[in-house]
């Protein structure tokens, strides 16, 4: 994990947060003393998202095992939602 502040992005560019990721998975982005955005490569975000996916899809199956599902009509749907 490597830490700049939004100042050295503005000041020295992004050419500044490439040297960094190349060492580490993420840079932290901090302002005003604050660490308030994540820079991460594409290859690490989709890696990220991947897993994300994955977890959700492992979630849905766990439901659908355990009976923690509605069977409804697409009408009845958005009426429970109040749509």
């Amino acid at each position: 994990m490597f830490i700049v502040t939004a100042n050295d992005i503005k000041t020295k560019g992004i050419s500044f947060i490439y040297k960094f990721l190349k060492k580490n998975e993420a840079v932290f982005v901090t302002a005003r003393g604050k660490n308030k955005y994540v820079i991460l490569s594409i290859e690490e975000y989709q890696r990220l998202k991947q897993l994300e996916l994955e977890m959700a899809i492992a979630q849905a199956e766990e439901d659908y095992k355990e009976g923690r599902y509605i069977s409804e009509t697409a009408e009845e749907h958005f009426e429970r939602l109040g749509i």
